[in-house]
Formats: structure tokens, C-alpha cells, sequence
């Protein structure tokens, strides 16, 4: 279909993380294992992962770089990060706009799921309020 973004198939697409070491980073220890031993891991030649652990030393500039890095990468089609995280860098997130890769905010063992600060939720509350008044529904 015209003008709909497309996944690269030269090689298979990645899901990137970001996680903290209690659960919060881009993802959490605990997430980021159990990704990694489903075999979502990846290192590339130049040693880069597609997953960044967030500790109490972890800078937000260092999770703002790595965000950007995740978003610009032709090979990752998912980006999860923990709503913990993204709040860290809330402007950011909301600001970023492209359907690939999809940034998905997942919840923590140690801090609950907001739907309140959740962007892609936020959007498409806005997208099904907007089809509501223009259609007259409530």
C-alpha cells in the first residue's frame, strides 16, 4: 500500500529495550533476561546491543542517546521501554511520531502501569474522540 511504512526484509527486524536493573529501565532485569534468553538479544558487529539497562548511575542523557539510537535504526521495528523510563524522557517519547519502529511503554515490577502518562494510549484516545465529534457520536 502506498505511503504505509515499511519493515526493511533484507534481514529480520529487532526489538530494541531499554529497562532498568529493578525493572524500570527501558526495561527491567527480570524483562530484559527473559527477552534475552527468548533470543531477542542482539550484538552487532561493532559490539552495539539493541537493549539498554538503566541503574542508578545510568544518565538520562544516556538514555535519551540510546532512545534516539533505537528510533534511527533500520533494523529495529519495536522499541519497549518501561513507562518508568520514558517518563524520564517523557518529551521525547511523545514527540516521536513515526509508525516504525513502534515505541511500546510496558509497565515494571516495581512501578504500576500508568494509562495516564502512556503516549501511544493518549493518542489513540485523542484519534477516537476526534472520529466521535466528527461524526456527531459521543
Amino acid at each position: 500500500m502506498a505511503g504505509r511504512a515499511q519493515i526493511p526484509t533484507k534481514s529480520s527486524a529487532l526489538i530494541a529495550m531499554i529497562a532498568d536493573e529493578f525493572g524500570v529501565v527501558l526495561l527491567c532485569w527480570d524483562t530484559v533476561t527473559g527477552f534475552l534468553l527468548a533470543g531477542v538479544g542482539n550484538v552487532d558487529l561493532r559490539r552495539k546491543t539493541n537493549y539498554l539497562i538503566v541503574d542508578s548511575k545510568t544518565t538520562v542523557k544516556a538514555i535519551e542517546d540510546a532512545f534516539k539510537e533505537f528510533t534511527t535504526k533500520e533494523d529495529i521495528a519495536i522499541v519497549l521501554i518501561s513507562q518508568y523510563v520514558a517518563n524520564m524522557i517523557r518529551f521525547l517519547v511523545d514527540s516521536y511520531n513515526k509508525p516504525i519502529p513502534a515505541i511500546l511503554e510496558i509497565p515494571s515490577k516495581d512501578h504500576p502501569y500508568d494509562p495516564a502518562h502512556d503516549s501511544v494510549l493518549s493518542r489513540v484516545k485523542n484519534l477516537f474522540s476526534a472520529e466521535s465529534v466528527a461524526s456527531g457520536r459521543r
